[in-house]
C-alpha cells in the first residue's frame, strides 16, 4: 500500500512538473472548505502542492455566516534560467453554512481574488512565456461531516478567471470539483485536497494547471462539536 501511494504521488508530481512546462497563466489554487459549526469558530492551514504554498484563515461571524481569506504562492525555477514558475495570488470571499443533524454540514462560499503569473519554458523545439495578471470570482458550494478526529467534503468551485498580458485580455470559466479530507486530533488535523479543473469554454486562449493537490497542516479553535 505505501508503495502503491507513494509510485501515484510521484506520477502526480511528475505530470504537474511537465505541465508547468507549457507556462501555465492560470494555476488553481486549494480549495477553502472550512465546514464551520458555530459563530466565533476560527480556522488556518498551510498547505504545500501543485500550486505552491497555500495559506488558508476562515471565520464565522455568526452561526450561519463566514469569512475566508486564501492566498497562493509559487517561486520555482530549473536548472536554466529560461524554465521557471511564478505566481502570487489573494482572495477574500464570505458564504452561508448551516447545520445538517450532528455532523453534517452545507456551506456556499463565493468571493473575488486578485493575482499574476509569470513563467517562462523553452528548449531547442520550442519556447512558451507568459506574463499576466489576472482577476478571479467564484462560487463554491460543498457538503460534508465534521467530528473531532476527522473531517471529510465533497465541494465543487466555479471560477470566472480574467486574464490580462499586454493589450491582450481573456476571461476562462473552470469547473473545480474537489475531495478535501482533515484527520488527526481535535485542533490541528492533516489534510489532503484532490481535484481537477474543467475548462467550460470551447477555445481557451491561455494555458491552465488541470490538476488541484496538495496535503497541508490544519488548525481550529472554538468549534462546537
Amino acid at each position: 500500500m505505501k508503495n502503491n501511494t507513494f509510485f501515484g504521488f510521484t506520477i502526480l508530481a511528475g505530470v504537474a512538473i511537465l505541465l508547468d512546462a507549457c507556462a501555465p497563466a492560470y494555476v488553481p489554487n486549494v480549495i477553502n472548505t472550512p465546514l464551520l459549526s458555530n459563530k466565533g469558530e476560527l480556522q488556518a492551514s498551510i498547505n504545500g502542492g501543485i500550486s505552491g504554498f497555500d495559506p488558508q484563515i476562515s471565520y464565522a461571524l455568526t452561526d450561519h455566516i463566514g469569512l475566508a481569506l486564501n492566498g497562493s504562492f509559487a517561486n520555482r525555477t530549473s536548472d536554466s534560467t529560461e524554465n521557471y514558475h511564478k505566481h502570487n495570488f489573494v482572495e477574500l470571499g464570505t458564504g452561508y453554512y448551516t447545520k445538517m443533524g450532528k455532523v453534517g454540514r452545507f456551506e456556499t462560499f463565493g468571493g473575488v481574488g486578485f493575482g499574476n503569473t509569470r513563467g517562462g519554458y523553452s528548449n531547442d523545439l520550442w519556447s512558451a512565456y507568459t506574463n499576466a495578471n489576472y482577476t478571479r470570482l467564484y462560487l463554491q458550494p460543498g457538503i460534508g461531516i465534521a467530528t473531532a478526529p476527522f473531517d471529510g467534503s465533497l465541494a465543487a468551485r466555479l471560477a470566472f478567471v480574467n486574464l490580462k498580458q499586454g493589450s491582450q485580455r481573456s476571461t476562462g470559466v473552470f469547473l473545480e470539483p474537489v475531495i478535501t479530507l482533515k484527520t488527526g486530533f481535535k485542533n490541528v488535523k492533516l489534510s489532503v485536497q484532490i481535484g481537477l479543473s474543467f475548462s467550460l469554454n470551447e477555445n481557451i486562449d491561455f494555458n491552465y494547471h488541470p490538476f488541484i493537490f496538495s496535503i497541508g497542516l490544519h488548525t481550529h479553535f472554538f468549534r462546537n462539536y
